[in-house]
C-alpha cells in the first residue's frame, strides 16, 4: 500500500484549483490533472484519504479512454512524467501513476449521466412520481432493476460544496442548445452501452455513470475521469439481486458507512475507522483488476 496523497503543491506551476479529488494545474493551453487520494461523499471531502485511490482512478480512466477512443475524441495527451513540464521532475515519485497531461477544453456546464438500472436518486424520484428527469418509466419497477433501455438523465454542474441538481433534457437544451444536447446524449448512451457490454463480461454491472464533455478546437471531446468507482456504480454480477441494495465496488460503501454512523451533511466530516479505509481501497482495487486486468504494479 502506497503512502496516501491528500494534496499536491508543485512549485513553479500555477494551481488552477482543487476539486473534491483532483488538483489541477494550468499550463496555458494544457492542464496537469493530479488525482489525489481524497474521497468525498454527499458533496463533502472527508478528512481521511484512501491510499492509492488516485492511482486507481487514473489507471481506470486511462484504460477506458483507450478502449472508447473510437467512439469519441478525448483530452488525454500523456500520462508519462517525462512528458510533463520540467518542474515536475523532482515530484516524479508523487505524480507517477496518478497524473494526466490533457488538452484544455471549454467544458459544458452539465453532467451527462446515463442510468441502466433504477437506483439512488433515480429510485427516489421514481417512487415519488414514476419518472426520472422527466422520463416516464414503466410501472412496477423494483429497486436496482435493469431498465428496458439506458436513459440519459443530465444534471447541473454545481460548484464545490453544492449539490448537482437533476434536470430534464429540455432544461439541458436551454443551457447548451439543441444540437449540442442531442449529441452529448447520444454520445453518452453509446459510451455507456459499449462499456457496460465489456464490463459485464468481466463480472461487473455498470448501474450508472457520469461523463463530462467539452470543446477542444471546436470538437466535442470527452474530458475528466471516465467510468471510475467515483463516477459510476459498479456491482458484482454474481451477487446482484433485484429488489435489494447491491454490493458494490465504488464509494457507495463509504456513503453507507456515513449513514449508518448517524453523521449528517452540515456536521463536521468524521474520521474513518481503519477498517473502512482498507475496505474502500480493496473495493476500488477490485474494480480496477476486474475491468482492466491490471493491478497497481502493472504498466
Amino acid at each position: 500500500m502506497g503512502k496516501a496523497v491528500y494534496e499536491t503543491n508543485i512549485e513553479g506551476l500555477k494551481l488552477l484549483g482543487r476539486g473534491k479529488v483532483r488538483d489541477i494545474y494550468d499550463l496555458g493551453d494544457r492542464l496537469l490533472i493530479v488525482a489525489t487520494d481524497r474521497i468525498s461523499a454527499f458533496d463533502v471531502v472527508m478528512p481521511d484519504p484512501i491510499p492509492d485511490k488516485g492511482r486507481i482512478l487514473t489507471m481506470l480512466s486511462l484504460f477506458w479512454l483507450d478502449y472508447l477512443r473510437d467512439v469519441c475524441p478525448n483530452h488525454l495527451i500523456s500520462a508519462e512524467v517525462r512528458d510533463f513540464p520540467h518542474q515536475c521532475r523532482e515530484y516524479e515519485d508523487l505524480l507517477r501513476g496518478r497524473t494526466m497531461l490533457v488538452k484544455k477544453a471549454r467544458v459544458f456546464p452539465v453532467e451527462c449521466i446515463v442510468r441502466g438500472y433504477i437506483i439512488g436518486s433515480g429510485w427516489k424520484d421514481y417512487q415519488k412520481n414514476g419518472t426520472v428527469c422527466g422520463i416516464t418509466l414503466p410501472k412496477g419497477l423494483k429497486l436496482a432493476e435493469k431498465l428496458p433501455e439506458p436513459i440519459f438523465t443530465p444534471s447541473t454542474k454545481a460548484e464545490q460544496g453544492l449539490h448537482d441538481e437533476n434536470i430534464t433534457f429540455d432544461e439541458m437544451v436551454n443551457i447548451v442548445g439543441k444540437d449540442i444536447a442531442e449529441r452529448l446524449r447520444d454520445l453518452s448512451i453509446e459510451l455507456y452501452k459499449r462499456a457496460s457490454d465489456y464490463a459485464e463480461k468481466r463480472g461487473i454491472i455498470i448501474a450508472d455513470t457520469k461523463f463530462e464533455f467539452g470543446l477542444v478546437d471546436g470538437e466535442i471531446t470527452l474530458v475528466d475521469e471516465v467510468l471510475t468507482p467515483d463516477s459510476s456504480r459498479f456491482w458484482p454480477k454474481d451477487t446482484y439481486r433485484v429488489g435489494t441494495n447491491p454490493e458494490s465496488f465504488d464509494k457507495q460503501y463509504v456513503r453507507d458507512f456515513l449513514i449508518g454512523s448517524g453523521w449528517k451533511p452540515g456536521e463536521p466530516a468524521p474520521h474513518f475507522p481503519e477498517e473502512v479505509i482498507e475496505n474502500t481501497r480493496r473495493r476500488y482495487l477490485e474494480a480496477l483488476v476486474r475491468l482492466s486486468g491490471k493491478g497497481l504494479d502493472d504498466r
